[in-house]
């Protein structure tokens, strides 16, 4: 049951190659073919590592260097800005120019987020629901924002960036829509890590070729945590199961923590003892509102 993460990735690879006609018929300057197909690939080598993590059970190592791999026909096609910009309220009081060049060490902050973006959903889950409903908020939050730049930008360059990006996502969001109102409490179908990575990958690609990559990271404000959080088990410092899952409670109904250090068994430790559907509407109303903070976050640094 959980090759319906391999289902879901098949029919986006469809629709997306659909839309690649559509885009080089109306939209032939907005982005070459070269980075259309280096989106694909690096989408549909990460559905590969995904079916190979559920069939094989793949080392940590492994989802280490794969999707270094998988990121090199992003960040080769590359051709956004490599500075940051500095806000000018900052420069209102410090020695500052307008940005920073960073050239060569942006290059591998983006190979680090697209590490970072498909691993990060992978290891906030366990609870049904849980990691294809993060995603989902997360691809509304990019439709958003990628929808507030094409009212109120007046350049072509930037309408047809957030434009390629919403040829990416929307329909993302309709597979993720579809396929959570089954993975849902109580679930019928399991999306295994299949999902996890296409997702992180698809998150990667558009902030990536869409030249939001910092505005992509602070939508990933839970999975910074829990990864933070995570550290100590992921780097062995102590013991690491293979599921760091809470414990389910046949009498009570409901889900206790273990002393596994994630975001889960944190919100149980916190809030107490629930049903896995209370636990998961919370997670999920947390990202919400992660989302909500990090826009407006984004939208405040553009005027000041």
């Amino acid at each position: 049951q959980s090759t319906w993460g391999v289902v879901g990735g098949t029919v986006y690879l469809v629709c997306v190659m659909v839309f690649q006609v559509f885009h080089t018929t109306h939209l032939p300057a907005a982005h070459t073919p070269a980075e259309y197909n280096a989106a694909l690939t690096s989408i549909c080598f990460m559905i590969l590592l995904g079916f190979a993590d559920d069939v094989l059970e793949l080392r940590w190592r492994y989802k280490l260097v794969l999707p270094t791999v998988a990121s090199l026909p992003l960040l080769v096609t590359y051709s956004g800005a490599t500075s940051v910009l500095v806000p000018k309220i900052a420069r209102s009081y410090l020695p500052l120019p307008s940005s920073i060049e960073l050239g060569f060490l942006f290059q591998i902050y983006m190979c680090l987020l697209a590490v970072f973006c498909t691993n990060a959903i992978n290891i906030l889950a366990g609870i049904n629901g849980l990691e294809v409903g993060q995603s989902l908020v997360i691809s509304c939050s990019i439709l958003f924002y990628n929808m507030a730049h094409l009212i109120w930008t007046d350049s072509n360059d930037d309408k047809t960036r957030h434009l390629f990006s919403i040829y990416l996502m929307a329909p993302f969001t309709a597979i993720s829509y579809a396929l959570f109102q089954k993975n849902a409490y109580p679930s019928s179908i399991f999306i295994g890590d299949c999902y996890t990575y296409f997702a992180g990958m698809t998150f990667a690609v558009v902030g990536i070729l869409g030249h939001f990559p910092k505005t992509l990271l602070l939508l990933f404000i839970p999975q910074i945590l829990n990864f933070v959080v995570s550290l100590p088990q992921l780097l062995r410092i102590v013991p690491c199961p293979r599921h760091r899952l809470p414990k389910f409670d046949e009498k009570t109904g409901k889900l206790f923590p273990t002393p596994n250090y994630n975001l889960v068994n944190i919100f149980l430790q916190i809030l107490g003892p629930m049903s896995e559907k209370e636990l998961c509407n919370k997670l999920l109303s947390f990202q919400l509102l992660c989302s909500v903070f990090a826009l407006s976050i984004r939208f405040l640094f553009e005027f000041i």
